[in-house]
C-alpha cells in the first residue's frame, strides 16, 4: 500500500461525510417547509 492509496481513501471518506450532511440538511429543510418539524427545532 503506497502513500497515495492513503490519501485517496481519506478524500473519498471525506466527500462521502460532505455529500451525507449536504443530504441530511435538505432532508431537514425539507420537513420544515413541509411542516414536519417546526422552524425554532433546526439551528
Amino acid at each position: 500500500m503506497s502513500a497515495e492509496d492513503g490519501v485517496g481513501r481519506e478524500r473519498k471518506l471525506a466527500l462521502n461525510e460532505d455529500w451525507a450532511a449536504t443530504i441530511a440538511g435538505l432532508v431537514l429543510l425539507g420537513l420544515v417547509l413541509v411542516g414536519a418539524l417546526p422552524g425554532w427545532l433546526v439551528p
